[in-house]
């Protein structure tokens, strides 16, 4: 009968082990494909088509006394480039307006909570537009989350992509855009993320927004920021700018104030 050493087999099991979990450890495991924009788009439900109440005649809504007055219909004195460079896009009878190319502009105030009153038109030149390519621009909460601009009006996309939604993220509640070339109110009510000391989210900015005096977002919770390509996260900071976006279609602005809360 052989006799066995049975240190010798002990530590020839443990080579044994070392060398299947060392092969095992080497094992290719698919990874994630690359992000695409089309990732991030749900197509279904649109929202559904509300006809907003018509303005009361030349009834312009004035700024309460507690505002700060962003645009007044004269100069873009309150407004930057990202470099601090004067904000130059185009100024007209009231309004500016998009200028291809020269880049999105900013608020040279930060700001945390807020009520913000902001009026834009959408161009009226759509032939051959359609989707994301008609009257794009954005405003974004603390120069980071998207509330989206677009021409909505007989003009079908992805849902959450739609004029008033928090850029791939929430579609609006409901589609109240007014014809191209004609004035689309936003009042927006904002709440600020916090931060914990380590820097994870204590608790996540909120939104709320009518959209033609339609409530669109109601208490809306941003997962993150928009960007887009990928999927929204949140990075600690704190207070911001209100941003404008030059996606390159001649948007105009006009009627902005904001009321930090």
């Amino acid at each position: 009968m052989k006799v066995v050493n049975k240190k010798f087999a002990a530590a020839a099991a443990v080579t044994v082990l070392c060398a299947f979990q060392g092969t095992h450890a080497q094992e290719q495991y698919p990874t994630p494909p690359p992000m695409t924009p089309e990732m991030s788009e749900f197509w279904t439900p649109q929202p559904r088509i509300v006809t907003p109440g018509e303005p009361a005649k030349d009834a312009a809504i004035t700024a309460p006394s507690d505002a700060i007055i962003l645009f007044d219909g004269k100069d873009l004195s309150k407004w930057q480039k990202r470099d601090g460079k004067p904000a130059d896009w185009k100024l007209g009878k009231g309004y500016f307006e998009v200028t291809k190319g020269k880049g999105e502009i900013l608020t040279k105030d930060d700001f945390e909570d807020f009520q913000l009153h902001i009026e834009w038109s959408a161009p009226t030149d759509t032939a051959g537009k359609y989707s994301q390519g008609r009257g794009n621009s954005g405003i974004f909460m603390q120069g980071i989350y998207e509330l989206q601009v677009l021409d909505c009006y007989n003009n079908k996309t992805y849902a959450n992509g739609q004029a008033g939604s928090i850029y791939k993220q929430t579609a609006p509640l409901v589609n109240a855009m007014r014809k191209p070339g004609e004035w689309n109110v936003y009042d927006v009510i904002y709440t600020a993320p916090r931060f914990k000391k380590d820097g994870s989210v204590q608790s996540p900015a909120r939104i709320t927004v009518l959209h033609n005096g339609v409530l669109i977002q109601n208490n809306t919770i941003i997962l993150g920021d928009t960007p887009y390509i990928g999927f929204p996260k949140y990075k600690e900071h704190g207070r911001g700018p209100i941003l404008l976006q030059d996606h390159g279609d001649p948007v105009k602005f006009r009627n902005i104030w904001i009321r930090e809360l």
